[in-house]
């Protein structure tokens, strides 16, 4: 897919456009409703950087690539914005896609601002050219362990589908739970119906069953049949990934998708800019913003203040300018430091919430834990 900024933000601006090239999942296999949310964010913020008179008075060009969540794909995609010129990479929902653009940018040097893919491992080796905005997995989920623990889960089984993404969370979650005397049991969702794995998690023990599967299929008919089961009514059905975050959660499952915690990445409170921004999505929108359109925003900020005050045509001085980052984001002061065990600039870190749709109003969030 290739969709360039629309020209009247950049006319108004004027001079020659700075590319950016985005990396965004909009088609399926890919989570086509967080990649939208994604673009939103990115295009809005593409929009008041342009209409606030661009990047020295040339307007920022974003060259949307569609990845599909195709890591092949995103490469090639990565490939070409390079030829393209682009002054740095932005995006990605995904995180093994995400590895994937990050591998190839930081053999290209191309600096790349990661805007929502947690994998801890985003590139093999430390690197200079890749930064991230949402938390590392390992940080989000060992907050969201906390959760479950501080209400009374400690034995817990996931139902998870194979991936390296899965099966890391998995590993997170063991060795955050196992020193406090919790456990966790291992269901395969691909080789169990939806009645079979009801039938292994009545005979478990465990008090809550985490969703490591992809959104619809599948996590839908798994939380359909886990909610009509009478030997599992005291069992908490959990999401830590996000799935339940998106409109189409809803959608699917209606009631059956209220009261399943999950991890975002907001404050508690906006400031004046998260305001404001949220107020744009939602008008644009016509509905509530997720935390990933927030990402695209911040990434763009980002992007534009290290493009104003190191240049638009030296792609090594772009990397080098992550550890000077200092950009009030959307979800509070954005800097990037090191942080043990993650190879790539960090912002340490993104606020980080566990919340639920309120059974009474599902369309309302409730902020069950913070960390």
């Amino acid at each position: 897919m290739h969709t360039p900024s629309s020209s009247p933000e950049a006319a108004r601006a004027g001079g020659t456009p700075v590319r950016i090239g985005a990396l965004v999942p909009l088609t399926r296999p890919g989570w086509t409703e967080a990649g939208r949310h994604l673009l939103a964010g990115l295009e809005l913020a593409v929009r008041d950087v342009n209409d606030a008179g661009g990047i020295a008075g040339r307007p920022i060009e974003l060259l949307v690539r569609d990845t599909a969540a195709d890591p092949g794909r995103a490469a090639e995609a990565v490939d070409e914005l390079a030829r393209l010129g682009v002054a740095a990479l932005a995006g990605e929902y995904h995180s093994v896609v995400a590895r994937a653009a990050a591998a190839r940018a930081d053999a290209l040097r191309v600096p790349f601002l990661c805007s929502s893919a947690v994998f801890d491992a985003l590139t093999e080796q430390p690197t200079d050219w890749v930064a991230r905005l949402p938390p590392a997995q390992s940080h989000g989920w060992r907050i969201y362990a906390d959760f479950l623990l501080g209400a009374g889960h400690s034995r817990i089984a996931v139902a998870a589908e194979p991936s390296v993404y899965w099966a890391s969370g998995t590993r997170i979650l063991r060795d955050r739970l196992t020193p406090r005397a919790g456990s966790v049991v291992e269901l395969d969702v691909r080789a169990l119906t939806p009645a079979a794995l009801c039938d292994e998690l009545a005979g478990s023990g465990a008090t809550a069953l985490l969703l490591l599967a992809g959104h619809p299929e599948p996590a839908v008919p798994v939380v359909r049949a886990v909610r009509r089961d009478p030997r599992l009514a005291g069992v908490l059905i959990g999401a830590p990934a996000g799935q339940p975050e998106f409109t189409g959660w809803a959608a699917s499952l209606g009631e059956d998708g209220a009261a399943v915690p999950f991890l975002r990445y907001l404050p508690e409170r906006f400031g004046p800019l998260g305001a404001r921004v949220g107020t744009a999505l939602r008008e644009e929108s016509g509905a509530a913003p997720s935390f990933v359109a927030f990402e695209g925003y911040d990434t763009i900020a980002v992007l534009a203040d290290v493009l104003r005050s190191h240049g638009t045509d030296d792609r090594a001085r772009t990397a080098a300018a992550w550890p000077h980052v200092a950009v009030e984001g959307t979800r509070g002061p954005i800097r990037f430091s090191r942080a043990p065990g993650i190879s790539v600039w960090q912002w340490e870190w993104a606020p980080v919430q566990v919340v639920d749709r309120d059974p009474a109003q599902p369309d309302r969030f409730r902020i069950l834990h913070t960390g």
